[in-house]
C-alpha cells in the first residue's frame, strides 16, 4: 500500500490525518444529448454520502449551455473533510436540464471515493450516467458509475489506460505516446460512429492528486490502531510499515503455534500457572473488548494457561476465540473444559451467538446459560436473540426451541416473538427460517391444555392473531386517508368514518384485542371524539383506545416508514434504563415503546408531551413552561423542586445515551418535553455518528437547556454533570453486553445497521475503555464543556476556568 518515490524512500497517507476538505473537478459531460437539442442549459449536482446516507449539503456547478460535449472544469470543494469519510463513502452525480423552465433529470451515477483495495480514487475517472435517473447513493446503489467488466469495450479500456497514463502509471515515451495518442483518436472517432445510437451518456470527474504520483492515500478510521511510518530511508535501520494483511492468520505461524502447542501439550498439567509478566497479560487479555480480535501469540498464552483460567467466568470467551475449531483434537478437549468452566453470565453468552461462533456444542451451551435469565432480562435481548436465529445451522436450532418454550409460559415473549418473527419473514434470504420459527410457534400454543384461570393454546393463539387483523385494518384505514385531497380536518373526518367502515364495531370491540404494544393490556374499542392525524406526509394516525381494565391507551400507527431502527434505539434506552436503575440511579428516562409490525409500518406509543420547539414558541423558555404546570413559588426559579430534579436528571440520561449511541439529526423539534419535566428523544433515523448535518456536536444539548438549568454557572448545571458522569461510568461496566447486542444486529437488512463495517467499533469508542473510572469523569466533563461552550461563547474561559478546578 506504499508508492516508490524515488529510489531512497516509501511513503503513504492514511485517510484519517488529511485536514482537507473533498474536492474534485467536474470536467464534462458527452452524449447527453440527441443531435437536434444543441443548446440545453445543464448543471451537475453533487451529493456525498457516508455508509448509504446523505452527508453535508449537495453542491452544484454553474449552468452551462454550450455543447455538445458541455464542459464545466469547475472544481468542487465539499465542507467535509477526508479524515471524515467512511470505506463506504460515495459520491452521487446527477445532471439537470433547465432549459424548458423546469429541472429535468438528465442523468445520474455513483462512484465509491475509496476503491475495492480502500485506496483513494484519484485522477479523470468517466462515469455512465443512467438516463432519467437520480444518481442513487445507497449502499449498494443502482446508479453505478463504473461500467461492469462484460459490458466494457475498445474505448472503455483506452479510457483506463490513458487514465493510467495520466496518474504515470506508465512509462513515457515521447514518440511512442504521440503515435499511440493518434491511434486511440482515430479508434474513438470509429468506435462512436459505429455505435452512434447506443453510445451511453457520460460524466467525466478529476479526483484530486494529493503529491507526486507514487502516493497513495489508504482509508483508515480515526482512532485506528496503526503506526504511520516515517520516510524509509536506503540506510540499513530498521523501520515500521503498515501491513495490509495485521490480524490475518499466517499460514506459516499457524503451523508453528500448532507444533508448538503439541509440544506444551505433553508436559502441560493443571497446576501450570503464568509468571507474573505473563499474568499480567492474560488479565489484560480478558478485558479486551468483545469487538478486539485476539493475536496469535495471545491465543498461544491462552491456550497454554487454559487450565488455570478455567475458575474466571468472564475468561471463557477469550478462551473460546484461543481454540483452533478445525482441528478435531482441540475442539474436542475445549468442549470438554468449557462444560467444567465456571459458569458465564448471560451477557457473555450474548457473543457466543454472535457469527464468529458456527460450533453447534458452543451455541448449545450459550442457550443453556441464557435458560438462568428471568422473563424481565430475556425480554431486553429477544430482539438481538431472533436476529441470532441468522447464525444456526438449522431451522429447528436449540436457540429456536428454547425462545419458543419461553413464550409459551409468558404471553408477552410469544407477542413480541411472533412479530420479530414477522417482520423477518418479509426478507428473501431468511424468509424460511423464520416462517420455520413462526410454523414451530403457532404449532406449540396450538397444544397448551388450558391452566387454571387461564385460556387454553388455541384462545391464545387467537388473542395474538387479532393483533393482525387490528394492523391490517388500520392500514387499511390510513390508505382511505391519504387518498382524501384537502384539509386536515377532511382528512380527520374520513379517519373517523373508514374507522367505522372498517371496525365492525369501532367503539366496542366484538372481541377484546391485545395490545400488539402492550399484550397485557386489552384494547377493547376505539375512543370515537379523539382520533386524529399528525401533520407529516405520510399522515401517522393517532388514535386513544378504551382499555379492559377501564382506562385508555393512545397508539400512533405509522405506515410507510421503517420503524425498526426507532424500534431497536428505544430498546437500548430500556436496557440502559434498567442498568442504571439495577445500580440505584433513577434518571426519569422515557422509553416509550415502538414495534414495527413490517419492514414499512409498525406502532408507537403516545406520550402526551410538546416538542421543545412549540414550547419555546410558545412559553419563550423552558422554565415558563414548567413553571405554569408545576408553580412553587418557594422552589427554585419558582418551580417544584421534584419538577425540575426530574428534568434535569432526564436530560442528563439523554445526554449520555445520545451519545453513546451517536444519536443524530437532533433539532428542537425531536426533543420533547412532558409537563412533569420528563424530558426525551424521538425519531432515530441516524445513530452511530451519522448525521445529515456537517461536524455535529457530540453532546446533544441545546441552549435552552442549560438555560432552564439556571445556566453553566449554576448549582444545578454541576448536578447535572454530576448525574452525567455517574451514568457514564455505570454503563461503561456494561459496555461488553451492549456492543454483543449490536454485533447481533450485523445480520439484519436494518438500514445504517447492516451497511456499516465498523458499527461496533463505533460503539466502543464511545466507552472510552482505555481509561479507568475518574478519568472517564474528567473525559466526560470535559465533553460536556466543549458543548457547552459552543453554545455559549462568551462563557469559554469561565468553563475553562471550571475546566480546571475539577481536575
Amino acid at each position: 500500500m506504499a508508492g516508490r518515490i524515488n529510489q531512497n524512500e516509501l511513503r503513504f497517507f492514511l485517510s484519517c490525518g488529511i485536514n482537507l476538505p473533498v474536492s474534485f473537478r467536474i470536467v464534462h459531460a458527452d452524449n447527453t444529448f440527441s443531435v437536434e437539442r444543441t443548446s440545453p442549459e445543464l448543471f451537475v449536482e453533487c451529493k456525498l454520502y457516508n455508509d448509504g446516507m446523505p452527508f453535508g449539503l449537495p453542491v452544484k456547478t454553474r449552468l452551462q449551455s454550450s455543447g455538445p460535449p458541455h464542459t464545466w472544469n469547475e472544481l468542487i470543494t465539499l465542507t467535509t473533510k477526508y479524515r471524515d469519510l467512511t470505506s463506504l463513502s460515495q459520491l452521487a452525480f446527477t445532471v439537470w436540464d433547465v432549459s424548458s423552465g423546469d429541472h429535468d433529470i438528465v442523468g445520474g451515477a455513483t462512484i465509491s471515493i475509496f476503491n475495492s483495495k480502500k485506496q483513494l480514487r484519484t485522477g479523470r475517472q468517466k462515469l455512465r450516467l443512467w438516463t432519467k435517473k437520480e444518481a442513487d447513493g445507497r449502499v449498494p446503489n443502482t446508479t453505478p458509475g463504473k461500467i461492469p467488466k462484460n459490458e466494457r469495450g475498445e474505448i472503455e479500456r483506452l479510457d483506463r489506460l490513458i487514465n493510467k497514463y495520466e496518474r504515470g502509471q506508465i512509462q513515457r515515451v515521447d514518440w511512442l505516446d504521440r503515435l499511440a495518442f493518434r491511434a486511440v483518436e482515430k479508434t474513438n472517432i470509429k468506435e462512436k460512429e459505429c455505435k452512434r445510437n447506443d453510445y451511453y451518456p457520460s460524466l467525466v470527474v478529476d479526483f484530486c492528486d494529493f503529491a507526486p504520483t507514487d502516493y497513495r492515500v489508504v482509508f483508515q478510521e480515526s482512532g485506528g490502531n496503526f503506526h504511520v511510518p516515517t520516510t524509509v530511508s536506503s540506510s540499513n535501520e530498521l523501520v515500521t510499515i503498515w501491513d495490509p494483511e495485521l490480524g490475518r492468520t499466517n499460514p506459516s505461524e499457524h503451523k508453528q503455534s500448532k507444533v508448538s502447542w503439541s509440544l506444551t501439550d505433553g508436559i502441560i498439567n493443571r497446576d501450570h500457572k503464568p509468571n507474573p509478566d505473563e499474568r499480567k497479560l492474560l488479565q489484560k487479555i480478558v478485558k479486551f473488548p468483545p469487538t478486539r480480535p485476539l493475536m496469535v501469540d495471545e491465543k498461544q498464552l491462552v491456550w497454554e494457561f487454559r487450565f488455570f483460567f478455567m475458575s474466571d467466568k468472564k475468561a471463557l470467551t477469550k478462551f473460546v476465540h484461543s481454540v483452533d475449531w478445525g482441528d478435531i483434537q482441540d475442539a474436542k478437549q475445549a468442549i470438554e473444559l468449557i462444560r467444567k468452566w465456571e459458569t458465564i453470565d448471560v451477557a457473555d453468552a450474548l457473543e457466543l451467538l454472535s457469527p464468529d461462533f458456527s460450533s453447534e456444542e458452543i451455541r448449545d451451551y450459550a442457550v443453556s446459560v441464557l435458560e438462568r435469565a428471568d422473563d424481565d432480562e430475556l425480554q431486553c435481548y429477544l430482539l438481538q436473540l431472533v436476529q441470532a436465529l441468522r447464525f444456526e445451522k438449522l431451522d429447528m436450532s436449540r436457540l429456536a426451541l428454547f425462545l419458543v418454550k419461553r413464550a409459551l409460559s409468558n404471553i408477552e415473549i410469544a407477542s413480541f416473538l411472533r412479530w420479530y418473527v414477522i417482520v423477518e419473514c418479509h426478507d428473501p434470504a431468511w424468509a424460511r427460517r423464520y416462517c420455520s420459527t413462526y410454523d414451530m410457534l403457532e404449532n406449540s400454543m396450538m397444544k397448551l391444555s388450558a391452566k387454571k384461570d387461564g385460556d387454553d393454546g388455541f384462545l391464545l393463539w387467537q388473542s395474538l392473531h387479532r393483533q393482525t387483523v387490528l394492523v391490517a385494518q388500520l392500514g387499511s384505514v390510513m390508505e382511505d386517508v391519504r387518498n382524501v385531497h384537502g384539509s386536515t380536518q377532511k382528512k380527520i373526518e374520513k379517519l373517523r368514518q373508514s374507522l367505522s367502515e372498517v371496525l365492525s364495531e369501532p367503539t366496542n370491540f366484538d372481541e377484546p384485542t391485545r395490545s400488539p404494544l402492550a399484550p397485557n393490556v386489552l384494547l377493547t374499542g376505539v375512543v370515537p371524539e379523539q382520533p386524529s392525524i399528525f401533520k407529516s406526509t405520510l399522515h401517522p394516525l393517532r388514535l386513544t383506545f378504551k382499555t379492559g381494565n377501564g382506562g385508555t391507551s393512545k397508539i400512533i400507527f405509522k405506515k410507510g416508514d421503517d420503524l425498526r431502527l426507532d424500534q431497536l434505539v428505544i430498546q437500548m434506552v430500556s436496557l440502559m434504563d434498567r442498568l442504571l436503575k439495577l445500580e440505584n440511579l433513577d434518571l426519569h428516562l422515557t422509553p416509550y415503546r415502538v414495534l414495527a409490525t413490517g419492514q414499512d409500518e409498525g406502532m408507537i406509543e403516545f406520550i402526551p408531551s410538546s416538542s421543545l420547539a412549540q414550547i419555546i414558541s410558545e412559553h419563550h423558555s423552558i422554565t415558563s413552561y414548567l413553571r405554569k404546570f408545576h408553580p412553587d413559588k418557594d422552589g427554585p426559579f419558582a418551580i417544584s423542586g421534584q419538577c425540575l430534579e426530574t428534568f434535569i436528571k432526564s436530560c442528563a440520561g439523554y445526554s449520555v445515551i445520545t451519545y453513546i449511541m451517536g444519536v443524530g439529526d437532533r433539532h428542537l423539534d425531536n426533543i420533547l418535553l412532558t409537563d412533569d419535566g420528563h424530558l426525551f428523544h424521538i425519531d432515530f433515523a441516524f445513530i452511530l455518528g451519522r448525521d445529515p448535518k456537517p461536524f455535529p456536536s457530540p453532546m446533544k444539548l441545546c441552549k435552552e437547556m442549560v438555560e432552564a438549568m439556571g445556566g453553566a454557572e449554576s448549582q444545578y448545571y454541576t448536578k447535572f454533570k454530576s448525574y452525567c458522569c455517574e451514568a457514564y461510568n455505570i454503563l461503561r461496566k456494561s459496555s461488553n453486553l451492549i456492543l454483543n447486542l449490536f454485533k447481533l444486529m450485523g445480520g439484519s437488512n436494518i438500514p445504517c445497521i447492516s451497511c456499516v463495517e465498523s458499527a461496533g467499533l463505533k460503539l466502543q469508542q464511545k466507552f472510552r475503555l482505555d481509561l479507568d473510572d475518574e478519568d472517564a469523569i474528567h473525559f466526560f466533563q470535559d465533553l460536556i464543556n466543549e458543548c457547552v461552550s459552543a453554545l455559549f461563547p462568551q462563557m469559554v474561559e469561565t468553563i475553562h476556568r471550571w475546566a480546571q478546578y475539577w481536575r
